[in-house]
């Protein structure tokens, strides 16, 4: 039976297999933990036959389980060194003896999944790996808990920890903000009456951090004509985000719909798609094309018509925007060319150096870019028009 069923599990709905319509929660009780189960799967009907309720049950299910196996292994295994303990000492390691207790709590998974489930469900894939990546690390560091019992000290370790697997001040920064907006989240959405230990927690935010230089606006001009003469698919990529400032993954996530040349002014639309997402909200905006990204947007449309394809299919084949294969196919290529710690997200601190030098506006430079700004006025109206956009652009592009 219990093999018919693993046939008969849903691909769209985690942990789930579907018998006359309705969903089913099914899954493999750990090997080390067996001798607790009187049977080695745990099946349980999710008493609905809507894929997207039998989705949230299961994920709350499984994430119940996870909890629950970690406590029962924890229960079993033995402290070293024990017997060395004064008695104080042995009361103070039992956490929930001491921590008061809320009246709403819930387990940093819980917290987890209410995050990446609601903050997360208009963002990428990549919104979710790096909250559960953050949340992983903590739980190597500090065990798996609920919220209220994780204190200050386990912040602290959570820190000494990080900082022992040799990991940039920067690094260290995001999976601190990661933890923290997990837990401000599930604080805040379900009023629980704690502080979050894990805010202004300090550390070398500069270590092993290696400043991104601006490309010198001779080697862009070198690139530019290396990319002309190999004319291809990556170096159009490369001239494309050389004259506009576009982050790689916005770059190779285009559609061909998103690049409009017959218009007056050429530009292309930089939004949200299938194949990936945007950065921030500030990140949607229109980018005039001149110079070599004029001439790579025009290569592009030499070769497809096809509004819904991607622009470059070789990063878009699994249906999601492969940046990081981007990158390491373009850097690698792009390193003899340019100096010394130099990338290709270079190409935006020279552009913003290159804007800099045609005295083009602070918020017309954060418009073309798509930084956030600063100031709540900067937000009223419209932006600058495509003309004025196009107009410093091109100035730049010719600057010597």
């Amino acid at each position: 039976m219990a093999r018919v069923m693993i046939k008969m599990q849903t691909k769209r709905v985690p942990f789930t297999f579907n018998r006359d319509g309705y969903y089913y929660f099914s899954r493999r009780v750990p090997s080390d933990l067996v001798e607790h189960y009187v049977y080695p799967r745990v099946v349980q009907s999710l008493r609905t036959k809507k894929s997207s309720v039998a989705k949230t049950r299961a994920l709350a299910f499984a994430a119940k389980l996870d909890e629950h196996w970690v406590h029962l292994r924890l229960a079993h295994c033995d402290l070293p060194a024990q017997h060395l303990l004064k008695q104080c000492s042995q009361t103070r390691a039992v956490p929930n003896s001491l921590v008061p207790v809320p009246e709403t709590s819930m387990s940093l998974s819980e917290a987890l999944n209410l995050y990446v489930s609601l903050k997360g469900a208009s963002k990428g894939k990549t919104f979710r790996a790096a909250a559960e990546r953050a949340c992983g690390y903590l739980v190597e560091a500090s065990g798996l808990k609920d919220l209220h019992e994780y204190t200050r000290a386990d912040a602290l370790a959570f820190r000494d920890a990080l900082v022992s697997r040799s990991l940039a001040g920067s690094s260290i920064s995001r999976i601190f903000n990661s933890v923290t907006a997990v837990f401000n989240f599930a604080i805040s959405e379900h009023a629980i009456e704690i502080a979050n230990p894990f805010t202004r927690v300090f550390h070398d935010k500069t270590a092993g951090v290696v400043r991104r230089l601006p490309i010198p606006l001779a080697d862009i001009r070198t690139v530019q004509s290396h990319c002309k003469q190999h004319d291809d698919d990556v170096r159009w990529l490369i001239a494309l985000i050389s004259d506009t400032g576009l982050r790689l993954a916005e770059g190779a996530g285009l559609l061909m719909q998103d690049i409009v040349l017959n218009e007056q002014i050429p530009y292309i639309l930089v939004r949200s798609n299938k194949y990936r997402g945007l950065k921030t909200e500030s990140s949607e905006r229109v980018i005039p094309l001149v110079g070599a990204s004029l001439w790579a947007a025009k290569r592009l449309a030499q070769q497809s018509m096809d509004s819904d394809r991607p622009a470059f299919h070789r990063y878009n084949k699994t249906g999601v925007t492969n940046a990081n294969s981007a990158s390491a196919a373009l850097n690698k290529w792009l390193k003899p060319h340019v100096p010394k710690h130099c990338t290709m997200h270079s190409f935006r601190h020279s552009m913003r150096d290159r804007l800099r030098a045609v005295n083009c506006p602070t918020e017309l430079i954060d418009q073309i870019g798509g930084w956030s700004h600063d100031s709540i006025g900067k937000n009223y109206g419209n932006g600058y028009p495509l003309e004025q956009l196009a107009h410093f652009l091109s100035k730049a592009c010719e600057f010597r």
